[in-house]
């Protein structure tokens, strides 16, 4: 059952003084609110969709947009800006509104973790609601501390005097983070029931504390996180790659977190924007980067014949990417299905390649969850620490030869070195996840930003259709946004950026 959305009077979202001083009859505040259990619950609500602004819609597609994976010609949310290099502190859409959008998920979750402990209500349940609440201001704070480094820690309902603190060290968020997963951890349950779907599982929080532990390059740590969820067993790969992101099989065995949605009240343009739009449309590179089904890359495998490029490859491209001579939606893809690059983007849609858009269907409107984190990640993730805590051992080939089995690709050769599997872990996680926002964090943090952001993407013909520029003495970091700064004089921006 998809969380409903409920809208809290402004309790949840302001710190203005006037505000909390007056004593309105018509709404809630602080200090009249928190009274029983269905105001924890609403409470709790508000902080889940908060998920929405911060990662909702093509959020997630928006960042493979600054990689070589998509091209954005209408620059989407200032992907483009990100992309070439040419970003501040004001001009791009995306660096502007996480900020905001996530210090209201942490704002309302603060909210909930500090007001609920003091209403009568079940015990039990009273502890659940204050854990997912715990799990929610992590993932908030994680969509600030991976972009914009250190930023203010905020643990107490909003009040004006929030917005005049300094911002703490990166190292401060990553304790507080991880404090509240292994909190929440031990609280929130291992299955969830099937009228809770989309509330946040034991196998949630650990999955998030492995990855903060993996960007932190904490590889034993980030290991024994992800062999956490493994040995919970509350979770396993859907049998079907392309299925996974289809409506009907919507909170399946591999979702651990996603962003809820539900006509015809919360719903977003994922289906015209990645077809007819062709606002993310896959590159040439990303292409060429999709093995042949012997396991092999289109220079080495003999399987590979330009004529016709798209035989023998790794089935997770035919399920992901439109390209020219395919299927979809009932017609043939022809060279100028796709303008931009010659190539659409699939998954994420609610469209099937036979079949033609149902009668009756809105394109701009779609209610598909979207996938935050799945346990594909949790055993790539326990696969890449492990090869780098101890090398590449009997688990790391069956962590990531799980994976392979289930997209249809052979398991990986015997006998890698950890370099080789380091490389091979890598190519790995850029294919299973293309769309899904990982791939700029991955290089990022893999150091390989320098090259991978550095370089013109292309159509299928070859042809240069953007330039990309990664500036490494700066653009590890985003900056804090100009509104975040004209209103709080105790900010200080990220280096070679300016005020």
């Amino acid at each position: 059952m998809k969380i409903a959305k409920l809208i809290l009077a402004g309790i949840l979202l302001s710190g203005c003084s006037d505000f909390l001083e007056v004593s309105p009859t018509d709404r809630f505040t602080e200090a009249t609110f928190w009274k029983t259990e269905e105001h924890a619950n609403a409470g709790l609500t508000a902080t889940y969709s908060a998920l929405m602004p911060v990662y909702g819609g093509n959020v997630t597609a928006t960042f493979d947009a600054i990689t070589p994976n998509f091209y954005s010609y209408d620059n989407q949310a200032g992907a483009g800006n990100i992309a070439r290099g040419i970003h501040d502190a004001a001009n791009t859409g995306l660096i502007n509104n996480r900020w905001g959008a996530a210090y209201q998920g942490i704002g309302r979750a603060n909210s909930v973790i500090n007001r609920v402990p003091d209403i009568a209500m079940d015990e039990t349940r009273k502890k659940l609601v204050i854990a997912e609440a715990q799990f929610l201001r992590a993932f908030y704070y994680f969509s600030l501390w991976s972009v914009y480094g250190g930023v203010p820690l905020i643990t107490e309902p909003p009040v004006k005097e929030q917005g005049e603190l300094p911002r703490n060290t990166a190292e401060e968020i990553e304790t507080q983070m991880l404090a509240d997963l292994d909190a929440a951890a031990a609280v929130l349950p291992t299955t969830i029931a099937a009228a809770n779907k989309g509330r946040v599982s034991k196998a949630t929080a650990l999955a998030l504390k492995a990855r903060v532990l993996l960007y932190g390059s904490k590889w034993a740590a980030a290991a024994e996180a992800s062999k956490a969820v493994m040995d919970l067993k509350s979770n396993a790969l859907f049998a079907d790659y392309r299925g996974l992101f289809m409506l009907e099989n919507e909170g399946n065995t591999e979702v651990l977190l996603d962003v809820q949605y539900k006509q015809p009240e919360f719903v977003h343009s994922n289906d015209i924007q990645f077809d007819q739009f062709n606002s993310f449309a896959p590159t040439q590179n990303l292409l060429d980067d999709y093995e042949l089904t012997d396991g092999k890359s289109i220079k080495d495998s003999p399987l590979y014949d330009p004529a016709k490029p798209f035989e023998n490859r790794d089935p997770r491209l035919k399920n992901t990417v439109i390209y020219i001579g395919s299927q979809f939606k009932g017609k043939p893809v022809v060279a100028t299905t796709y303008p931009q690059t010659g190539y659409g983007l699939k998954k994420g849609t609610t469209y099937r390649d036979t079949e033609p858009s149902p009668a009756g269907k809105v394109d701009n409107i779609s209610d598909l969850n979207v996938i935050l984190i799945r346990y594909a990640e949790v055993l790539l993730t326990y696969a890449e620490a492990q090869n780098e805590a101890v090398g590449p051992d009997a688990s790391v080939y069956a962590a990531v030869n799980q994976i392979r089995k289930r997209a249809g690709m052979p398991d990986f050769p015997a006998g890698l070195t950890q370099a080789a599997m380091r490389d091979r872990i890598r190519h790995e996680r850029r294919i299973e996840f293309v769309g899904e926002g990982l791939y700029y964090f991955d290089v990022k943090r893999w150091k390989t930003a320098d090259v991978v952001l550095n370089q013109a993407v292309t159509n299928y013909l070859g042809k240069v259709v953007d330039n990309r520029s990664f500036n490494p003495q700066r653009d590890y970091l985003w900056p804090v946004p100009t509104t975040a700064l004209q209103t709080n004089p105790n900010l200080n921006q990220n280096p070679n950026y300016n005020r």
